[in-house]
């Protein structure tokens, strides 16, 4: 579960039973990640509204199946396992092509942008999300005028520029505290994108 203490959803009470209430899954699961938050549940509340509004919000305009897929690629070069796994089994939900899926996996794995199933416009961005995640300061104007000529808008720039941040932020939130998959399950997300308050797991 975690190197500290957490609160089960059968042991939680006032504003952290409503908070599990909320992001629960089935059979009252609730995902490893969250219940790390559990002794301070203002933190939980924090970033479950960062993980919704940056990854599933109807407002959004790029595919959500590629900023998952930028998700995967992070917490890969973060060596973080559990976001990969619950990612890249959300992104392969999203994306139902099994073969896509794989060959997203294997380049990300491998560190081979170039040998991606993706467009020329998807490659890009991943290489500006790589380049954010582990150069910080040799971010660009330049780059982000690469990605402006490759057809996404600024907003668009934008979502891209979040899922890095906040990938970064919830990977060293798992690997910090020792998060584990055990008695997760796998590849729930809030996918009510309409609703930005509904973070229900399903």
């Amino acid at each position: 579960m975690a190197w500290i203490k957490t609160i089960s959803f059968e042991d939680a009470e006032g504003h952290l039973k409503e908070l599990y209430d909320r992001i629960k899954g089935p059979d009252n699961n609730v995902d490893n990640i969250m219940m790390a938050h559990s002794l301070r549940p203002h933190t939980m509340e924090g970033h479950m509204a960062i993980y919704k509004y940056v990854l599933h919000h109807s407002a959004n305009t790029i595919p959500k199946w590629f900023l998952e897929t930028l998700g995967v690629f992070i917490s890969s070069l973060n060596n973080c396992e559990y976001c990969f796994e619950h990612h890249f089994a959300g992104m392969k939900r999203l994306l139902g092509d099994d073969q896509k899926s794989e060959g997203i996996k294997a380049a990300i794995i491998n560190r081979d942008i170039s040998a991606a199933p993706l467009d020329e416009k998807e490659k890009l961005a991943l290489i500006y999300a790589r380049d954010l995640n582990l150069t910080p300061p040799k971010s660009s104007e330049l780059m982000i005028g690469q990605l402006r000529e490759a057809g996404y808008s600024d907003g668009e720039i934008l979502e891209i520029n979040q899922v890095v941040a906040y990938f970064a932020y919830a990977n060293r939130t798992v690997i910090g505290l020792g998060c584990s998959t055990n008695g997760d399950i796998i590849g729930l997300s809030p996918n009510n994108s309409e609703d930005p308050s509904d973070w229900s797991h399903n």
